[in-house]
């Protein structure tokens, strides 16, 4: 059908443009019925400049996962395959929720639904997700989006980006089913968030236009910690003197599921009374090979009604639905060419950041810590790391500053924690204790990743300065979009 729609659109907007162009001929003399270039007999959208193509509303198929994976899988295949610049988005809710419910092949392991129960003998669904990111793009043809409602720069990006492409495109997103995933009305968002942080819906695009490889073509970019497996969040409690304490836990699949209700009956609470050492930490467990795993008891950290800690077991179905999305984070990484990848240059900025601390230690000791006397000793010292605007310097950072290097910095002050930044790029831009964001590191990502928090920024008070990496790729674009910062 959406096929249909957009044959009968370009159709009348190719007579518009037809129009267009013959009376441009006419003005200028040049309108020769005899001639194909002007008569313009098989005028379509294949022929439309690019003025033309932007000018053209685009149509957009919408359906759900059941709609999309499943029952309508080969129409959406034979759309992508056409080569017809159509637009289907999926909102992947991981359930048949407009017919009860019911297991889809959208979903995670262990996830329990109708048609997938929990009993004796069946532990809720056991077959792995379909990734339909990796399908659409085996397809060779078509712009695809793997996103979610909660990172919204990711999503309008990549969306716009395939409104505007001359290929079929695909925008595969998270939408969480309240009542079916067992969360509460006004938790969607959070949800998402947690999904991708968890590697349990990663973030992806597939540009075929991007280059030739899979590797130039595919990006994860977005997602948290790209080198790691689990990020690491913080989690809050109450000692046993009731006073405010803290510990730092990898974030993993099964601490997104445990905050769904969809995957409650796989988790039980170990009160403090039968910890013993059998028990292990989930991520630890996951490491273990199999013959090394029996005796133990894998676990994850949370807290109970009244910000107690407390430990949770995991069961095994859950086990093996971290092992699946372990193992597709993995792959993904490796698809992107993330895997293992290591920055030469950012290695050696950061030994010579080692390096430059172990100077400045040792000169603040024969200046008997004077600060004011440290900055007579050295001839570069400039003080930027100290005054409070949040700029990064060979002080503030500990990276050396190159000749023809400025380092971002940040009007702090000014900032209206709209979270952009740091969704961007935690490990260059990173709240301090007010609330208010600070530069962590300003060589911990690209200048891209700089130059779009500058854009994003609703408060203006991120500023740029100059690219580190000369190697780049598109650093002249990137500094012209970076002068308005400046």
């Amino acid at each position: 059908m959406a096929l249909g729609l957009f044959e009968g659109h370009m159709r009348k907007m190719a007579e518009g443009f037809k129009a267009i162009r013959q009376a441009r001929l006419e003005l200028e003399g040049a309108f020769n019925p005899a001639d194909p270039s002007s008569s313009l007999t098989y005028f379509d959208w294949r022929g439309f400049s690019d003025e033309e193509w932007l000018l053209c509303p685009p149509v957009v198929a919408v359906g759900g996962d059941g709609a999309m994976y499943d029952i309508g899988f080969q129409n959406l295949s034979r759309a992508l395959m056409s080569g017809h610049p159509v637009k289907v988005m999926v909102l992947d809710t991981q359930t048949y929720s407009n017919t009860g419910g019911q297991s889809c092949t959208s979903g995670f392991v262990a996830q329990v639904a109708d048609m997938a129960p929990y009993g004796k003998q069946w532990k809720g669904k056991n077959e792995i997700r379909k990734e339909m990111g990796l399908i659409g793009m085996a397809h060779r043809t078509s712009f695809v989006l793997t996103s979610t409602v909660s990172n919204l720069t990711h999503l309008l990006e990549g969306y716009i980006d395939g409104l505007n492409s001359r290929r079929p495109a695909l925008f595969n997103v998270y939408a969480c089913c309240q009542p079916e995933h067992g969360v509460g009305d006004d938790m969607s968002a959070q949800q998402a968030r947690m999904a991708v942080d968890s590697r349990a819906y990663p973030l992806f695009r597939y540009d075929p236009d991007a280059g030739t490889s899979f590797e130039e073509c595919c990006s994860i970019e977005g997602n948290p910690e790209l080198d790691q497996d689990w990020i690491n969040w913080t989690l809050k409690y109450s000692d046993e003197k009731g006073e405010p304490a803290e510990m730092e836990v990898p974030f993993t699949f099964a601490d997104f599921a445990m905050t769904e209700g969809r995957f409650r009956k796989h988790f039980r609470k170990a009160p403090p009374e039968t910890w013993n050492d059998a028990m292990v930490p989930l991520a630890e467990f996951l490491e273990l090979e199999e013959d090394d795993r029996d005796g133990h008891y894998p676990y994850i950290w949370g807290v109970d009604a009244r910000n107690r800690l407390m430990r949770v077991l995991v069961a095994q179905e859950l086990v093996r639905s971290c092992e699946e999305r372990l193992g597709f984070w993995t792959q993904l990484r490796g698809l992107c060419g993330e895997l293992g990848k290591v920055d030469v240059e950012q290695v050696r900025n950061q030994a010579k950041a080692e390096m430059a601390q172990k100077l400045t230690t040792s000169l603040l000791a024969m200046a008997g810590g004077d600060a004011g006397a440290l900055r007579a000793l050295t001839a570069g010292g400039n003080g930027q790391g100290g005054n409070g605007s949040g700029r990064a310097g060979t002080n503030g950072s500990g990276h050396g500053e190159a000749e023809d290097w400025e380092p971002v910095w940040v009007e702090t002050p000014e900032c209206t924690a709209c979270d952009e930044c740091v969704d961007i790029n935690p490990k260059i831009f990173k709240y301090n204790g007010d609330k208010k964001v600070e530069i962590a590191d300003p060589k911990a990502g690209t200048y891209k990743d700089i130059v779009k928090a500058a854009e994003k920024c609703t408060a203006g008070c991120i500023h740029p300065g100059a690219p580190w990496n000369p190697s780049e790729a598109g650093l002249d674009k990137l500094v012209k979009r970076a002068e308005k910062y400046q």
